[in-house]
């Protein structure tokens, strides 16, 4: 009965989302990818936003029933029928009568099973396609068989671009690469350690009191250079997102310049490798919002290279449906966390796999920690916690590592404010 009622959701959602495209054939910019895309939708966001009517996918909203919700503007009404009968009366008006609607939207684009990007297709026709990364091991590969699966579902969106759209992608990725050279429409690269159309460079840590604050880079496109400063966040991964948000603005005419100008008073998304003050005179950095292998091996790595820590903590839970790799791929991060981090905390039971490699790989037993849930890992963390202490929360969804950095952040009273998955859909949650 639920499938029936989901199937009927989207049918009708999907059908009212086509109309209104037609009816008001906005701007359409898709981003997909295995890696960064709510990050990278909404830095996109953040530069347009002043130069153009925009509107964004909510949160993360980027499946079959999240794309057509973001095209019509309505909320996610969840296990709510009333709710659902509401958001199709208020879609079947804007199918009927003029309302004013955004130049521009910058959706989120995302595959959980075969087929989903396909069925996208048949009615999204977007004008610019930004392709984050296709790693090696994506998340969701457990519903797919292989690797190679995932990819060619994610490259179906391709097939809707329009013809004179233009493709925007990750250059360092070889397999974006090859993909970019079978595109008929134009492409452009983004990149940070290989030559392309914008090239990040001179990446490095904000540091204020020996407290790291933030992250910045130099972009580079044709003769123009601009530095971009990203404060309350760390990690390679910003100079991919905001070196593709600047590959977007130029298509909109607007310049380096003004794309700098758009980051300098902007916030990075919750759960997204964003800083926070811990007890004790401690710091968290929250990447909490999902976990991939790619993912937690560029967290452990940006750990690594922070300066100023008394020690590093790295609390890692479970990294979900990667199906047969998910042993292989817990080990390997495993390895990674013994030369990041001097104490390590796994939560869930995949990732007694990445407690077990860390101890072979020289972390010391004393200084690994297992737990089966977030809740009673942060309980116990705080005792651990000294002043001076990093701390890298991550983990998939499910394991709702959020928990962890809520019992041990410094002002719990913001919690939703700055943490993830604070909505009383999910707190209800177990």
């Amino acid at each position: 009965m639920k499938q029936i009622f989901k199937n009927v959701v989207v049918a009708v959602l999907t059908w009212e989302a086509r109309m209104v495209l037609r009816r008001y054939q906005p701007f359409i910019i898709a981003v997909t990818g295995s890696v960064g895309k709510t990050s990278t939708k909404d830095a996109i966001f953040g530069v347009l936003k002043n130069h153009r009517t925009v509107r964004k996918s909510e949160k993360s909203f980027n499946s079959e029933i999240g794309v057509p919700l973001s095209v019509l503007g309505l909320p996610n009404a969840w296990g709510n029928p009333f709710l659902w009968t509401k958001n199709f009366f208020d879609g079947f008006m804007q199918v009927l009568f003029s309302h004013p609607y955004p130049e521009v939207l910058v959706l989120e684009c995302g595959v959980d099973r075969p087929g989903d990007m396909a069925k996208l297709a048949t009615w999204l026709k977007p004008d610019i396609i930004v392709m984050t990364r296709l790693p090696d091991v994506p998340v969701h590969v457990e519903y797919f068989g292989t690797p190679e699966a995932v990819v060619a579902e994610k490259l179906e969106l391709l097939r809707a671009l329009k013809p004179e759209g233009v493709f925007i992608y990750n250059h360092d990725d070889m397999k974006l690469q090859e993909v970019a050279k079978e595109v008929r429409q134009s492409s452009v690269g983004f990149s940070r350690y290989l030559p392309s159309h914008f090239t990040a460079s001179h990446d490095e840590v904000i540091y204020h009191d020996d407290q790291p604050v933030g992250s910045s880079f130099t972009v580079t496109h044709l003769h123009n250079t601009a530095v971009v400063k990203v404060m309350g966040s760390v990690g390679i991964q910003n100079a991919y997102i905001y070196t593709a948000a600047a590959a977007v603005a130029d298509q909109f005419d607007i310049p380096l310049t003004a794309v700098t100008a758009a980051f300098t008073d902007y916030t990075s998304p919750a759960g997204r490798m964003r800083m926070i003050p811990g007890i004790k005179g401690s710091l968290i950095i929250d990447d909490t919002y999902n976990s991939s292998p790619i993912a937690a091996d560029s967290a452990l790595q940006s750990l690594a290279e922070l300066r100023g820590a008394k020690r590093k903590i790295a609390v890692l839970g479970d990294m979900l449906e990667l199906g047969q790799y998910s042993s292989r791929e817990h080990e390997r991060v495993g390895e990674l966390a013994a030369k990041s981090a001097d104490i390590l905390l796994t939560v869930g039971v995949r990732s007694r796999k990445t407690a077990e490699a860390a101890l072979e790989h020289g972390l010391a037993e004393s200084n690994i920690f297992q737990y089966e849930d977030s809740a009673k890992a942060g309980r116990e963390l705080q005792n651990m916690i000294k002043p001076g202490d990093f701390i890298l929360v991550k983990g998939s969804q499910g394991v709702r590592a959020e928990r962890v950095v809520e019992e041990v952040m410094a002002e719990p009273e913001r919690a939703e404010e700055l943490l993830v998955r604070q909505d009383q859909s999910w707190k209800s949650k177990a």
